[in-house]
């Protein structure tokens, strides 16, 4: 059975880190294997702690006087060295609830005021983003947009524009845009549910 002896911790960053773990494969066979985290020390790790620990929240949120536009950020992002469609996002704050942080991430990033909806808990819970290198997890928010764009409170590594998106924007997006997964699948739910784009999310 695949297993973790060990954890070396690499680099000792604010926001992120570099792990080392010694590993014993599912032949018995005994490797290395690296992931990046979120996590300050290796205690802190979900590997250690058993335990799916968020690190941040992503937002889909619709706007307009007719809230048939989707909340979108073209952003710049380093490991690509240029620019892709996001859904707005950022890191929960110690001792913050996961819908706070979605209402300040997205005055933040968008000026805008967002308001979450009450949805089913196993809509919002935290899941993995890219587990195949770490153990980073956000929360699932959704809700409304108003109010006007703004970039004032934009930090100064960040470099994003703001898209309010029809439809018939977002399917170009999906055509010809770099997109981020979980935008991109947001982005079907906006197209193909025309009248209610939450309706995936009625409670049983």
């Amino acid at each position: 059975m695949a297993n973790v002896e060990k954890v070396t911790q690499i680099t000792n960053n604010r926001f992120l880190n570099y792990y080392e773990l010694s590993t014993v494969k599912r032949t018995g066979r005994k490797g290395r294997y690296f992931m990046a985290s979120r996590a300050a020390n290796i205690e802190a790790l979900d590997l250690s702690t058993g335990e799916n620990t968020p690190d941040g929240v992503v937002i889909f949120s619709l706007a307009g006087e007719k809230k048939d536009r989707v909340v979108l950020v073209h952003q710049y992002r380093y490991p690509i060295a240029g620019y892709i469609y996001e859904l707005p996002a950022g890191l929960i704050e110690k001792n913050e609830n996961y819908r706070e942080a979605a209402v300040r991430e997205m005055k933040e990033e968008t000026g805008m005021t967002f308001t979450p909806l009450d949805v089913d808990p196993m809509y919002e819970r935290a899941f993995y983003n890219s587990v195949g290198m770490t153990d980073e997890s956000c929360n699932l928010v959704y809700g409304y947009c108003e109010g006007t764009i703004s970039r004032d409170g934009l930090e100064e590594s960040e470099e994003l524009d703001v898209v309010l998106a029809d439809r018939e924007e977002a399917r170009r997006i999906l055509r010809e845009e770099r997109v981020a997964a979980n935008c991109a699948y947001m982005l079907m739910q906006f197209i193909h549910n025309a009248d209610d784009a939450f309706s995936f999310l009625e409670k049983n």
